[in-house]
Order: structure tokens, then C-alpha cells, then sequence
């Protein structure tokens, strides 16, 4: 039998005793390195208020599920039906009963077993192009994960001189780091790549600390603030960043794929980009000051970061030819998605070649070609063995998949069934909203809301149906505050459990959850603000809405 001193297994290791000198390796990188919030030992109040909600769950959705059905309301049969099931829904999100792609699918079967819409209609959009898009480009990132493509250019940018000798350029460059790789990588899966190489940096700083006698011999590494500031700028990073392409994240497509079918206007990649391009970067600035003021690294200058990052960087040594093919693979991908919008630019909407590139490069099957690159060039031919196998594949997220999936379903079944325009027509009349202005409003802070208490994705699932029929039951173009809302739902910085990236984070041991909350209210506000104003602006100058 162990004795009561010695961790479990992949446990914090036990704060020192008065007078002992901190193992700083061993307090910041003992196992903690991909930690997310499920795995970590929660304290006697979590494990009960988690317990709680799920076994609130249980309960609340088919109450509220059938007590919906049984009410009589003057409502259609077929809506209200819909709504009942969207109630129960919503629930099990909320709550986290089932895990929440599950809980999607049971919503799906409930619609065909009720009779709201036959099989082959429910499940239409799973064959859209934006699930195909969905599925291409998680390989792809598959990819650049394993062959470690990512890791190389983060530490490329780290080597860049300066950088290593400042905490406040380090915080920064791991901001600038995140957010590019997680436009087109898995936010999640950013963060979780990106946390070992900040904890090896956090290491050494916390290390010099000590040499210094600028903390005492047995200080608590994980307090420090300059860790604080490190790991929130990953999270919060990847979460902006994600915001810059349409494939940035899940609720991107998920809200594209809903404005795109209610206004019949289609958003290209160029588009999305240069109508996110200035608010990505207007976010980006706010981020740095908000994340350094109220963290404050306790050190400006630092030495040995330089000597790590080249002792990383040489252990890399050249690039590999996977590597190569999957630069290559990714790179063709991004030439393919982007050639029609460039075509049009230059030749114009009206000229043959565009028309050709717009109607055969469709995104999805750009996505489906990137992909099988992958499985197609050769590591090694003579054995045969491919840049990617199956087995990567199939490490993909494709719980993700589900979900986005089924929030597609749900948001064809709200037009199609008419519940949308009900929704809208009743909360224009009930709410008084008749502005652009107020909608979007609106839109973005019901969807900052809803992903503080469940995943992002099924934010922009329940939020976008909700904005485009409120617009246009008050007579607005809802192109706008639906995008909007698409934005927002990428928010949910206060807690741990709004986004797996700030679980993550949290689970490393070096945030405290009163640093999260405090920064992240400031985010949240400041965030929506800089949506509310600066999206209809770009919206107009690159050609979006009406």
C-alpha cells in the first residue's frame, strides 16, 4: 500500500515544505503537459456540482422535451414537435448527461421517430460539401500534429531575434503562434501541441527566478504570473486566431453553413478572410494588453530562453520528408480553396475561367484532395509507406464531425419547418428589436452567453437559427448580426469548461480560476464590442450582406 505522501500517477506533485528548494522541472512538467479539465483531480465541491449537472440532465431534458410536446399552444404541430425536441436537446448540451455529440444524435432520431421530417430529409446535410470540408481539414491538421509542422514553425518564430530575452515578447510571440496555427489547425489541438513547448519555456524562466533569489527557494512555480500570462495567451490566442478563416473552428461552418441557406449568399474563403482580417487583429492587440495587465510577468529581461529554443530547434534538425509532404499537401489545399476568389479579382466574376474554378474547386472536395494527398505521397515507396495511414484518420475528432453534423440538421429542420420564422416573428414582437444594430447586439451576447456554459459549437447551432429569422421577422437584412453571432460563439473565456482549449490550460496547474474569470470577463466585454462595430463595417467593404 502506497503511503500518503506519494501522488498518483500523473497528479500535481505536492507543494514543498517551508525551507525546502522547489524542483521547478518537477512542479511544471510531471505529467501536465495535455491535462484537460475531465482528467484533473477536482476538489470535493466540483466533483458534486459536476455530478449535479449531469445527473440534472437526466431529468430536465425529457421533462422539458415533453412538457413542450403536451402544451397547448396555437403553435403548428410539426414546430412545436421541433421545438421539443430542440428543448431536450439543448438540455443534454447543457448539461453533459451524454457526451454532447451523442446527445445531437438522439435529437435526430427523436425528429425521424416523431414524424417531423422523413429519414432522407434529416439526413441530407450530413452529405453537405461543409461536412466534407470538415473532415478534410482535421486530416490534414492529423498531419501536420504528427509530423510535427506546426512545432517547427513555433519555434521558428521563438528563434527570431529578441524574442527569447523578453517575457513580454515570449507571451506575445506564443499569441502570434496560436492564432496562425489555429486558423487552419484544431483550436484545441493547438494549444494542446503548443502547451509542452510553453512549459519547458515557463521551466527555465522560473528556474532563473530561483538562481536570482528573486522568489524564495521554495516558491510555487505555478503562481507565478508570467505563467498565467503564457497559458492564457494559448488559450485565448487559439480562440482569436481561430476567428480568421472559415475553417478556423467549428462554429465558422456551422454559422456559414446556416447564413449561406437562409440568404442564398455564398461567403468564400477570401471573403470570410478580409472581413475577419482587421477584427482578428483588433482582438489580437486587446488580448496582449488585456492578458499583460492583469498578469503581469514578474520579469522583464530573462536569460537561457535562447539556448532552449536552439537546443529544440537542433533536435529537430532538418525537416523530414513527411514534413515536406504535408507542407506540400496543405499548401496545395490553400491554392485551391483561394484560386477562384483570386480569379474573380482578376478577371472578374463574368470571365470563363473563374466560372469554371468556382464551379469545380468546390471547398469540400478542395478539402477531400488535400486529404488524400496525404495517403498518396510517399515517405518511403519502397515499403510502401505513406505520409498518413488510416490509423491517423482515425484519431481524428469525428465526435466533432457528429456534432457539426447534427447542428447542420437541426438548423435546416428550423427553415424548413418554419420554427425559425415562429422563433424570430415571436421574439421581434416579444423583445422590440427592429435594428441592424440592436439584433446584432443581440445575437452577440446571447451567443457569448450560451458558449460560457456549453461547447462553442453548439452555441453557433442554437444562436445563428435564432438571429436570422429575428431579423427577418423585423424587416432586416440578417446577414450580419448572423455572422455576428457566428463570431461570438467562438467566445467563452471565463471558465474553465467554456472551451476545451481553456480546460486545457487550466489543467496544467499554472492559472488560478479567479485570474481566469478576471481576464476573462475583460476579453469577453471587450471582444463583443469590437464584433458589434467593427463587423458590419468589413462586412460592407468586402461585398458581404446587403
Amino acid at each position: 500500500m502506497a503511503s500518503e505522501s506519494t501522488p498518483e500517477p500523473g497528479s500535481p506533485a505536492p507543494p514543498p515544505g517551508p525551507g525546502t528548494r522547489t524542483d521547478v522541472e518537477q512542479a511544471l512538467l510531471a505529467g501536465r503537459s495535455q491535462r484537460e479539465l475531465a482528467e484533473q483531480r477536482l476538489s470535493p465541491a466540483e466533483e458534486r456540482f459536476e455530478s449535479g449537472r449531469r445527473t440534472l440532465g437526466w431529468f430536465l431534458a425529457p421533462a422539458a422535451a415533453l412538457v413542450f410536446y403536451f402544451l397547448p399552444l396555437d403553435m403548428d404541430p410539426t414546430q412545436q414537435a421541433l421545438a421539443a425536441v430542440l428543448l431536450g436537446v439543448i438540455a443534454l448540451w447543457i448539461c453533459e448527461s451524454v457526451p454532447i455529440p451523442i446527445g445531437g444524435l438522439i435529437g435526430v432520431a427523436a425528429v425521424v421517430l416523431l414524424g417531423i421530417a422523413p429519414p432522407d430529409e434529416v439526413l441530407a446535410p450530413f452529405g453537405s460539401t461543409t461536412v466534407f470540408t470538415f473532415i478534410g481539414v482535421f486530416i490534414i491538421a492529423q498531419a501536420m500534429l504528427k509530423h510535427g509542422v506546426a512545432r517547427r514553425m513555433a519555434f521558428f518564430i521563438l528563434a527570431l531575434p529578441g524574442v527569447g530575452s523578453s517575457t513580454l515578447r515570449i507571451v506575445l510571440a506564443f499569441g502570434v503562434i496560436t492564432c496562425l496555427v489555429s486558423s487552419f489547425i484544431s483550436n484545441t489541438a493547438t494549444v494542446a501541441m503548443l502547451m509542452p513547448t510553453a512549459l519547458g519555456i515557463l521551466t527555465v524562466i522560473a528556474g532563473m527566478m530561483q538562481e536570482r533569489g528573486q522568489v524564495r527557494p521554495d516558491f510555487d512555480p505555478t503562481r507565478l504570473r508570467v505563467g498565467a500570462a503564457l497559458m492564457l495567451m494559448l488559450a485565448y490566442g487559439a480562440s482569436v486566431g481561430g476567428l480568421l478563416t472559415p475553417i478556423g473552428s467549428p462554429p465558422n461552418l456551422i454559422g456559414r453553413a446556416l447564413i449561406e441557406e437562409a440568404t442564398g449568399e455564398r461567403i468564400s474563403m477570401l471573403q470570410w478572410m478580409a472581413a475577419a482580417l482587421p477584427i482578428v487583429l483588433a482582438m489580437f492587440l486587446v488580448l496582449a494588453v488585456v492578458v499583460l495587465l492583469l498578469n503581469r510577468p514578474e520579469v522583464r529581461r530573462i536569460e537561457g530562453v535562447n539556448e532552449y529554443i536552439h537546443q529544440q530547434r537542433a533536435e529537430q534538425g532538418p525537416m523530414s520528408r513527411a514534413e515536406r509532404n504535408t507542407v506540400i499537401a496543405f499548401g496545395i489545399t490553400v491554392v485551391l480553396w483561394l484560386a477562384p476568389a483570386v480569379a474573380g479579382l482578376v478577371l472578374g466574376t463574368e470571365a470563363p475561367l473563374y466560372t469554371l474554378l468556382d464551379e469545380r474547386l468546390d471547398e469540400g472536395i478542395v478539402a477531400v484532395i488535400g486529404a488524400s494527398l496525404l495517403f498518396v505521397l510517399p515517405v518511403d515507396w519502397g515499403q510502401r509507406r505513406m505520409t498518413l495511414d488510416w490509423s491517423d484518420a482515425a484519431r481524428i475528432d469525428w465526435g466533432t464531425v457528429l456534432l457539426f453534423g447534427t447542428g447542420i440538421i437541426f438548423g435546416a429542420l428550423l427553415s424548413s419547418t418554419g420554427l425559425a420564422e415562429t422563433i424570430g416573428e415571436g421574439a421581434a414582437s416579444g423583445l422590440g428589436i427592429g435594428s441592424v444594430f440592436a439584433i446584432t447586439a443581440f445575437g452577440v451576447l446571447l451567443a457569448i452567453l450560451v458558449s460560457e456554459t456549453t461547447s462553442n459549437t453548439s452555441s453557433a447551432t442554437v444562436v445563428v437559427p435564432i438571429v436570422i429569422p429575428l431579423a427577418a421577422a423585423a424587416g432586416v437584412d440578417p446577414f450580419v448580426p448572423a455572422l455576428a453571432a457566428t463570431f461570438a460563439a467562438s467566445f467563452g473565456f471565463m471558465l474553465p469548461v467554456s472551451t476545451p482549449q481553456n480546460a486545457i490550460v487550466y489543467g496544467s496547474g499554472c492559472v488560478a480560476l479567479p485570474r481566469m474569470i478576471r481576464t476573462g470577463i475583460v476579453f469577453d466585454v471587450v471582444g463583443a464590442v469590437l464584433i458589434i462595430l467593427l463587423l458590419p463595417l468589413m462586412a460592407a467593404l468586402v461585398g458581404l450582406g446587403g
